[in-house]
């Protein structure tokens, strides 16, 4: 504890407008699902996997450092569970692609280097200005689900032609900041601001019977009332707020969103992000599945490990672009640039301030990640 005392200095409480790293390594494709776990840097928040981290200590000496692990909950059902391949290309349905996702255990520690002392968190014997620090690095949205979500939704949301002369009624509703509830029924997930008259609705009922009870959608349907915000996903900066517009029948943009949520009061500035958005639903839908097994021309198709072996996530808009990287990466002067002649730790070495933006650093660490075999192994849970 007095080691860490005596660093607090290095320690910073990050803004809304800094960039949290805490999903992967900045120089190799480790997470915190890997053996080592996470070390997020409690100056730059930068992540780093626990080979990597001596690296930055080296290189930065900021030693303090918040160390995130994440293992898989034993499912004791599974080992009973026969295994059906699928016979349809379809997600939840009989003789589809399951929908179950596997959940997991998250634990943190502080870590302060170079000796890797750990003190647990939370703990009331921590410095308030650590635990301050470390709460909102946990709260805050990654800088890499949003570079994820930014390339899934750059093709899609436009601003709303309704956005600009927006009519809002001056009939007196003040929404409160917490405990909201959908107007019409008991639903408290999946509510809809309309942006007009200031009601508060359930979203769409989803075909497998979640979601809401379409109460916001027959409310346009009623009034016209054109754009409406999806409580909880509502933060201080605004910039994953889920608008959507009726009409035009998609997410969209509202440049005026801050002023059209201050007509009912609500001070977004005080509010934390609780739910997933649309397109974040989305992204999960096509990362999350499991297409190994996928049959191909009535076969199993058999998964190939090693070095040169090693799969890319496909974000379900990024195929063609994982395509191109297989086939530079299997070409001698690309293997030989930035695998053969150049470490992960000289190109992190020479990269700048932020490695995640240095484009040999990054070039390197995709060489590493496809052509190393580190990340294809049949025991092995994440892929790049």
């Amino acid at each position: 504890m007095d080691l860490l005392r005596a660093n607090l200095h290095k320690v910073r409480i990050p803004e809304p407008t800094n960039r949290i790293h805490k999903d992967e390594c900045c120089v190799s494709f480790d997470t915190p699902r890997s053996e080592g776990g996470l070390y997020v840097d409690m100056n730059s928040f930068l992540a780093f996997g626990r080979d990597h981290v001596a690296w930055n200590f080296e290189k930065s000496e900021n030693p303090v450092y918040l160390h995130i692990v994440q293992r898989r909950k034993p499912d004791p059902e599974e080992a009973d569970r026969p295994l059906k391949k699928p016979t349809l290309l379809a997600i939840g349905v009989e003789g589809g692609f399951t929908e179950q996702e596997p959940e997991y255990d998250v634990t943190f520690e502080i870590v302060v280097l170079p000796e890797f002392i750990s003190l647990p968190f939370p703990s009331v014997d921590l410095p308030e200005k650590v635990r301050l620090a470390v709460d909102k690095v946990i709260l805050a949205e990654s800088a890499d689900r949003k570079q994820q979500l930014a390339s899934w939704v750059a093709d899609k949301k436009k601003i709303s032609a309704h956005a600009m002369d927006l009519q809002q009624l001056d009939n007196g509703v003040i929404v409160p900041p917490s405990g909201w509830k959908c107007s019409k029924c008991d639903k408290t997930e999946n509510l809809w601001l309309n942006l007009t008259d200031g009601m508060i609705l359930c979203g769409r009922k989803l075909w497998d019977g979640s979601g809401g009870n379409n109460h916001a959608v027959e409310h346009y349907q009623q009034t016209k009332y054109p754009l409406a915000v999806k409580l909880g996903t509502i933060t201080a900066d605004l910039e994953g707020a889920d608008v959507y517009s009726y009409p035009e029948d998609d997410s969209v943009e509202d440049p005026l969103l801050a002023h059209h949520l201050s007509h009912f009061g609500i001070d977004f500035s005080s509010l934390q992000k609780t739910e997933m958005t649309t397109a974040e639903r989305e992204l999960d839908h096509n990362t999350n599945y499991d297409w190994n097994r996928l049959q191909e021309s009535g076969k199993d198709a058999e998964p190939l490990y090693g070095p040169g072996y090693t799969g890319l996530v496909n974000l379900g808009n990024s195929c063609y672009m994982a395509s191109v990287m297989q086939v530079m990466f299997s070409t001698h002067p690309f293997i030989s640039r930035y695998f053969e002649k150049q470490s992960l730790k000289a190109a992190f070495a020479i990269s700048q301030a932020d490695p995640t933006l240095d484009l040999n650093m990054q070039m390197t660490k995709l060489a590493h990640g496809m052509l190393s075999g580190k990340y294809s192994a049949p025991t092995q849970e994440v892929i790049i």
